[in-house]
């Protein structure tokens, strides 16, 4: 049930709003997306089947808008010379992302707070498997495999940038452009995990603007250099 599955997920990510994981009750989902209990269960067979669903639609979705963001150019720059910006502008989306939503920031730093659903994690026994190994309730798909974590968020990120650059480059700059892509990624997380702080150049009076754009612009300005950095610096070799 396609519909009722992105239904529950909705429900269960409202209420995340509202209120702890912890005090998040199965019954108040399935009633806020529409549907029977026994609906939410044949989908997520348990609470943490749940979670990990809602973790791994919230990551998706992320780096489905980080492809989305580095596929779109400026004709007028140019494919290549614009590069550098749109790679800057993935790493503005991550930190917008991580900033509302808390699942993709608690994924992309590894911390999770008390309020968020931690799934068990990869390879480990799931609470609602007896010491038999004989599963409780039956288990969706979804919610069956490893989470993605920092390291494996970085490397996406990367990947997808050097996918949507490097039909533009010659062959004998991918490996500068894949370098410029690792340290624009991991830059990019650097800034979720400690934001940078906005500061106003010497002499000047900034324009009134708040916080969150300071930041982003900040952050962009940082990418946008050592991509551009990197890119002019790297000496031709292996290819990532």
């Amino acid at each position: 049930m396609p519909a009722a599955h992105e239904s529950l997920l909705d429900a269960a990510y409202a209420a995340l709003t509202e209120r702890a994981w912890t005090a998040v009750r199965m019954v108040d989902v399935a009633a806020a997306a529409g549907v029977s209990r026994q609906t939410l269960y044949n989908e997520f067979g348990s609470k943490e089947g749940l979670a990990r669903a809602l973790v791994r639609r919230e990551t998706d979705n992320y780096l489905a808008g980080v492809a989305r963001v580095l596929s779109q150019g400026s004709p007028a720059v140019g494919a290549r010379r614009d590069a550098a910006g749109r790679v800057a502008a993935a790493a503005a989306w991550t930190l917008r992302t991580a900033r509302v939503n808390p699942l993709v920031r608690a994924v992309l730093t590894g911390c999770w707070s008390d309020r968020l659903p931690a799934p068990a994690a990869a390879g480990a026994a799931p609470p609602w498997v007896d010491r038999a190994g004989v599963p409780a309730q039956r288990t969706a798909p979804s919610a069956d495999g490893p989470l993605p974590g920092p390291a494996e968020l970085v490397g996406r990120f990367c990947d997808q940038a050097v996918a949507a650059l490097e039909p533009d480059w010659p062959e004998e700059q991918l490996p500068a452009l894949c370098t410029a892509c690792e340290t624009a990624a991991r830059l990019t997380l650097a800034c979720v995990v400690a934001p940078v702080t906005p500061g106003a150049a010497p002499g000047r009076v900034p324009a009134r603007r708040s916080r969150r754009e300071l930041e982003t612009e900040a952050v962009s300005r940082l990418v946008r250099g050592a991509f551009a950095r990197v890119s002019a610096d790297a000496r031709p070799g292996e290819r990532c």
